[in-house]
């Protein structure tokens, strides 16, 4: 290509003519490792992002329900959809990962409570004289239902006094109050009218029976 001809080219780049570094192929080439770069970059992203996603759905599984699963971490974009960049993976990427850390540390903590609910529950049962009147619900021990273990004195105010103590689990949950108020009240004045009824029949059939027999 001659001087003025690259002069031409390279005047009318502005009005949406090709310009020279286009037809440079050492530039194609490096715009293509430049494409290639950020491909392979948003790839190792967005597995972090599932590897860090998958980790979280794991410890919310495995202590459910004693850990509550944490709020959304996706955030609401005024543009509508759209593909997000680098630097909007690398934040949500961070934010997984502070995010697993934290549940994490939270599944530890239970994991001690749990053991020390354990140690507890065996002294309990070893030593119930020294866990006077303790109570150690069975949620405590990782363990489903309403329970609950204590330690109470054998035969009431006289095993208090002479130290004997037992543990005992609790019958379970509580029933839901209200139960009576909800039944229906036809079927309760029935039942009570013929209650009455039986009992002014029965009644009536005792009162006779002297009279019948002084007959």
């Amino acid at each position: 290509m001659f001087e003025h001809e690259q002069q031409l080219v390279d005047r009318g780049a502005g009005d949406g003519w090709i310009s020279a570094r286009a037809l440079d192929p050492r530039a194609r080439e490096q715009a293509g490792d430049v494409r290639s770069g950020e491909r392979a970059a948003r790839e190792t992203l967005k597995a972090q992002i599932a590897r860090l996603e998958h980790d979280l759905s794991a410890i919310v599984a495995g202590t459910f329900p004693y850990i509550a699963a944490p709020a959304g971490l996706a955030e609401l974009d005024a543009g509508g959809p759209r593909i997000p960049d680098l630097g909007e993976l690398e934040r949500s990427r961070d934010r997984l990962a502070g995010r697993v850390q934290e549940m994490r540390a939270q599944a530890a903590a239970r994991v001690e409570h749990e053991r020390r609910a354990r140690e507890q529950l065996e002294g309990m049962k070893l030593e119930p004289g020294r866990y006077k009147f303790a109570r150690l619900p069975v949620n405590d021990l990782g363990q489903g239902g309403c329970g609950v273990w204590e330690v109470r004195p054998r035969l009431g105010l006289i095993g208090m006094l002479a130290g004997w103590w037992q543990l005992k689990l609790s019958s379970g949950c509580p029933l839901p109050r209200g139960s009576r108020s909800k039944r229906d009240p036809a079927q309760s004045n029935s039942a009570s009218l013929r209650a009455c009824a039986a009992d002014a029949r029965s009644s009536t059939r005792s009162s006779s029976s002297p009279t019948s027999g002084s007959g």
